[in-house]
């Protein structure tokens, strides 16, 4: 099982730990440095950061959000990325929700798989850098664009820099059935949101996948505590399930939030109910409370070094290859021993 780190996002700003911490993570071996963005930084910019104080570790978005760019500029930005880092790069990308592509980047939602795909179809392209240049017809990206208000002069354009490699790897944020499957078909890898290894019947539309296919799983928490008593576990979930209530109570719209929409296939749809619920009434400490504790643990990694050593053979006995983890030194340290 490899190990990643998820830096996140950014708050008010850059933060100073950041680079220190993904400097730890390559000086224990892990494979790879995850940097994301919402509404906020960008994460080609934090990544190129990132990379630039590091030697050998990857450096991957986790995600960058496609309604943001057009996807010959995601490439523009992925290609130089990989020269950067020396070929180090891996772009994680993810379409969000209808709640920010509309709200944020004033882009229509309207069937996102098909965007999806006209999307990496035209990375692809520009990656491979053909002779003719770049032309796609499809039902959302026109290279060249013929229509309303153009001067009808565009021509087919190869990117002027030389991709390192024409198989820079595509990695794809999803969550519903159509996705998931989607992201085994074209893509190299899957970011899953909330994953239970011990509940593989909620992801069974992604096919059979070989060896070479990635599956990076962000966990929701990390920590090796002393004691396995229940209340130190309650604790030690604290922060998760404050992130998991913001967002199945809120990181969406009521009627459409695909976070809580998950968590329900996962046999909390009543407990999903209720904390959106809570949440849209203004009662966010108890929306917070109400995220039931087994389903915190079963999507972290919580407990002793003897507990987390037990729970790790249910992941390694998964289609998952890569485990994200989020926290300080001492966490990515001890995790580092235990996976050795």
């Amino acid at each position: 099982m490899k190990l990643g780190l998820q830096l996140g996002y950014w708050g008010q700003g850059p933060n100073p730990f950041h680079v220190p911490l993904a400097q730890e993570a390559e000086r224990l071996g892990f494979d790879s440095v995850w940097v994301a963005e919402s509404w906020g930084n960008d994460a080609f910019s934090f990544a190129t950061w990132i990379a630039a104080h590091t030697e050998r570790v990857k450096v991957c978005t986790g995600v960058v959000q496609m309604s943001g760019r057009t996807p010959t500029s995601c490439a523009m930005h992925a290609i130089t990325v990989d020269h950067l880092s020396n070929g180090r790069f891996a772009l994680g990308l993810g379409l969000s929700g209808p709640q920010v592509v509309e709200g944020w980047y004033g882009q229509p939602y309207g069937k996102p798989l098909q965007r999806t795909r006209e999307y990496i179809d035209v990375i692809r392209q520009v990656l491979r850098r053909d002779p003719a240049g770049v032309s796609y017809d499809g039902e959302f990206v026109h290279l060249p664009y013929h229509g309303p208000n153009s001067w009808d002069m565009g021509k087919p354009l190869k990117v002027m820099v030389h991709p390192l490699r024409a198989d820079l790897p595509i990695y794809l944020g999803a969550e519903g059935p159509k996705n998931v499957a989607l992201a085994a078909e074209i893509a190299d890898g899957w970011l899953p949101l909330y994953y239970s290894p011990d509940k593989p019947e909620v992801y069974d539309t992604l096919p059979a996948v070989g060896p070479e296919f990635e599956i990076a799983v962000n966990l929701m928490g990390c920590q090796i505590l002393d004691d396995d008593a229940p209340d130190t576990i309650e604790a030690a979930l604290a922060g998760t399930k404050a992130a998991l209530g913001f967002y199945i109570g809120g990181m969406g719209h009521k009627s459409r939030n695909f976070h809580k929409e998950l968590m329900g296939r996962m046999g909390y749809g009543a407990e999903a109910d209720a904390i959106q619920d809570l949440f849209f009434a203004g009662r966010r400490d108890e929306a917070i409370a109400a995220v039931p504790t087994a389903f915190a643990d079963e999507i972290s990694l919580v407990g002793t070094a003897a507990r987390i050593r037990d729970r790790l053979a249910a992941w390694e006995a998964s289609p998952v290859t890569t485990l994200i983890l989020s926290g300080g030194p001492d966490t990515l340290r001890a995790f580092a021993e235990l996976t050795q």
